[in-house]
């Protein structure tokens, strides 16, 4: 346990840091990607259709095709760019979607810097600015676990990786009534086709999980939106390679997929150098 000298000034420092993660998590919260159905695409008798110009024709079995690959994919890495809440937000991250579910995402904001979290299980760890780890007794992440917190925006935080996981992000997809082939596109040297599709907010929710709809939908009702449009780019072996989600014109996001199934390590930063929310709660009454 750190000093308790340092608990006031680390709590305005936390206050200061959680508001950039979470910021971060709700950009990523508002990903869900939603299609079925499709409209005709072109073909010809003289030619063989492409397995992307088959993909554009039978939008519902392609989503569905996404959705089992997503389904197996057990490791990604994520770069996206966009506005929430009117701040513009541009971050990256990697995450592993085995057994155990991690997390780590770079996000710089504009009024806040640069801000690294790590989510691994229940536990969301942000990592302390260098310049401020002298007020949190030299401690270089802070750690809240939403177990033992027991608020609804840590919890929303420990969903990260649920709100990344493009077989999560396809579930709504599987529901909607009508989908838009936009065409085929290029994504970061990938050949795919370009979907998009605009969802009533009740049933783009009822797609989610509880514990991933309940967040969600509390920022939606927040905004006051009505509808979510979504897009998606899907290449030949069934990778989601883009996803955007419009709420209006201050909530714009986009996230590219890549490096999917490769290694990664996301490991727990070292007890002496992380400060528990617990122990500083415990300083605070004491």
């Amino acid at each position: 346990m750190y000093d308790t000298t340092h608990h006031i000034g680390g709590t305005f420092l936390v206050a200061r840091w959680k508001n950039s993660a979470v910021l971060t998590v709700s950009a990523l919260a508002v990903l869900g990607l939603a299609a079925c159905g499709s409209k005709d695409a072109p073909s010809t008798v003289e030619e063989k259709p492409s397995g992307l110009a088959l993909m554009a024709s039978d939008a519902k079995g392609s989503i569905q095709k996404a959705a089992d690959a997503a389904g197996k994919t057990t490791s990604l890495t994520i770069a996206m760019e966009g506005k929430q809440e009117g701040e513009a937000v541009k971050g990256a991250g990697t995450v592993a979607l085995g057994s155990e579910r991690k997390a780590e995402v770079t996000v710089e904001d504009p009024k806040e810097g640069t801000t690294t979290v790590r989510v691994i299980g229940t536990a969301f760890y942000i990592q302390v600015p260098a310049a401020d780890q002298a007020d949190m007794g030299g401690k270089k992440w802070f750690k809240i676990d939403s177990s033992a917190a027991g608020e609804a925006g840590v919890e929303a935080m420990t969903n990260v990786v649920d709100d990344i996981d493009p077989a999560m992000q396809l579930k709504p997809l599987l529901t909607a009534e009508t989908v838009t082939v936009v065409g085929e596109e290029a994504v970061n040297g990938a050949q795919t086709v370009h979907y998009a599709v605009t969802m009533p907010v009740a049933p783009y929710l009822a797609a989610f999980p509880e514990s991933v709809r309940a967040a969600t939908e509390k920022m939606i009702t927040k905004l006051g939106v009505k509808e979510v449009k979504t897009e998606l780019w899907i290449d030949e072996q069934y990778q989601v390679r883009r996803g955007r989600s419009f709420l209006n014109d201050a909530n714009d996001m986009v996230v590219n997929f890549t490096d999917f199934n490769k290694p990664v390590t996301i490991d727990v930063p070292p007890a002496a150098e992380t400060a528990d929310f617990a122990d500083l709660l415990k300083g605070l009454q004491g």
